[in-house]
């Protein structure tokens, strides 16, 4: 293999065993010989290659010159530096600690989907309206397997108001979202939005600064959700039930406040410490350095002290003018986020404990330019 043409050779040695592997499955969908699967059995979320053609640690097609899994990848070599500039002409300052953008607050006008959604419902009715006005014709999601009981989050495609508010709401364990790009596929969707958090977020860039080809093309709009960590699914046995007697089937709605927020069916309330949830963690999220989603066009979350108020960081002139446009349609109201200093100080310094993360050896170390990993 020629050196500017890495393949799953390098991206298995480089980013799958190390440990920067975030198992957000962009190489997976972006793979044209369907070659890789992924591996989300027992909290492993990682991609994997075929035994038949090539094994596993290397590629019959990529020894022919296909580099597409390398392309998707956002976390392979000098990803960050890539994205920047693709997405908004330039590198990052090593001051923009949440990346670049403007911070504002924001909540959805309409009262169901600010009672259904996370968070004031501002996500939701970014989607909402998207889809209404031909914007999208579709959104990758997570989702809650079956009939939501089980709390399990799996991919999802949501193409109608219906469908986005049945997906509302945070999980805390990870769905690889860009799984669910097949079948928006198949279902005739040319142009799609991805909802996720950073690590998902950072891949349409990544396809999109390196070319690759119709699915970077088809990613019209990514949503990044703020995001220090995610928690393998043992969570709900091994600690909400087992610890607090919390079944999956009786929990309603989840959140973090400084604490992991449960609200059960019968309205009450249950805050978990949580260092308690810390030995859940998942693996993906350890080396992650992007608790702010840097790379969406739009990136939201729920911190700070308004809790029905979204904070969203508008990065990209897209997200500007969708920003707008939401404001003029009276779908989502904003202020001005000084007004919650709270919220502003806790990005920041979550932000930067995030980017401390990224291991030195590694290539392209946000913030510098680090050494090729070996």
């Amino acid at each position: 293999m020629t050196p500017d043409k890495p393949q799953w050779l390098e991206l298995f040695a480089e980013v799958v065993t190390t440990g920067l592997c975030t198992g957000c499955a962009a190489c997976v969908v972006a793979c044209p010989h369907d070659v890789l699967g992924y591996d989300d059995a027992q909290g492993l979320y990682r991609p994997f290659h075929v035994e038949a053609d090539g094994g596993p640690t290397d590629c019959t097609h990529g020894q022919r010159g296909c580099t597409m899994c390398t392309r998707a990848c956002p976390r392979f070599r000098t990803w960050e530096p890539e994205i920047d500039v693709h997405r908004v002409g330039r590198e990052r300052r090593d001051d923009e600690v949440a990346g670049v953008g403007d911070v504002v607050l924001a909540r959805a006008l309409d009262p169901e989907v600010a009672a259904t959604g996370q968070d004031g419902g501002f996500v939701s009715a970014l989607l909402i309206h998207a889809l209404a006005h031909d914007l999208i014709d579709a959104a990758l999601v997570s989702g809650r397997e079956g009939d939501g009981t089980s709390w399990r989050a799996v991919p999802a495609v949501v193409r109608t108001r219906d469908e986005v508010l049945a997906a509302a709401g945070s999980r805390y364990t990870y769905s690889a979202n860009l799984l669910a790009y097949p079948e928006a596929v198949a279902g005739g969707a040319e142009r799609l939005a991805l909802v996720g958090m950073g690590c998902a977020a950072s891949a349409p860039g990544a396809m999109q600064a390196r070319k690759a080809g119709k699915i970077a093309r088809r990613l019209v709009l990514s949503i990044g959700l703020l995001c220090s960590k995610t928690f393998d699914d043992a969570i709900f046995p091994e600690l909400f039930e087992a610890r607090y007697g919390l079944a999956r089937a009786d929990i309603a709605k989840m959140n973090i406040k400084g604490a992991f927020r449960v609200t059960t069916r019968d309205g009450q309330r249950h805050d978990i410490p949580l260092r308690e949830a810390h030995d859940f963690t998942r693996t993906g999220c350890v080396m992650c350095p992007d608790f702010a989603a840097e790379h969406a066009d739009l990136s939201a979350g729920g911190i700070g002290a308004l809790d029905d108020w979204t904070l969203v960081v508008v990065r990209t002139e897209l997200g500007r003018s969708l920003l707008d446009a939401l404001v003029a349609a009276g779908a989502v109201e904003t202020r001005p986020a000084h007004e919650d200093p709270r919220a502003l100080a806790l990005l920041a310094r979550l932000a930067r404990a995030s980017r401390t993360r990224w291991p030195d050896w590694a290539d392209a170390h946000p913030g510098r330019t680090g050494a090729p990993a070996s």
